[in-house]
């Protein structure tokens, strides 16, 4: 975790989950809310696209999130709040099936279908936590 230049914000930065690729982060931490950039499939070790069906995707897209949240103090059981961006609306069941088996606080959430999403990728999810 980096402090930026205002003192109440901490930039979340971890080795364990895809780097940025552009000027942003992966989350950050405002007083005891965290605030995670998308995440799409990207394995971190390798920094590539996963390979498989949304269940496959939505899995590695859960588990970058999960350890961007550990890495600031707080873990999945405090969402708040998710969006999740679909390329395909048909993979909404699929996609509940994973999502719930991650989430069981059932955070408030919002689901979109959205024409693309980065390298390919058929899910994205942001979120908003507290940290205890």
């Amino acid at each position: 975790m980096k402090k930026s230049k205002n003192t109440e914000l901490k930039i979340i930065q971890t080795k364990n989950a895809p780097f940025p690729v552009g000027p942003y982060s992966q989350a950050i931490a405002f007083k005891n809310i965290v605030f995670t950039s998308g995440q799409i499939a990207i394995e971190p070790k390798t920094n590539k696209l996963v390979t498989g069906d949304i269940f496959i995707q939505t899995k590695q897209v859960i588990e970058n999130l999960k350890v961007i949240l550990e890495s600031s103090g707080t873990n999945l059981d405090h969402v708040v709040k998710t969006t999740v961006y679909l390329t395909n609306i048909d993979d909404f069941p699929k996609m509940n099936e994973v999502y719930g088996k991650y989430f069981i606080n059932k955070p408030a959430r919002s689901t979109v279908v959205v024409s693309g999403l980065p390298k390919g990728a058929l899910i994205e999810i942001e979120c908003v936590a507290v940290i205890p």
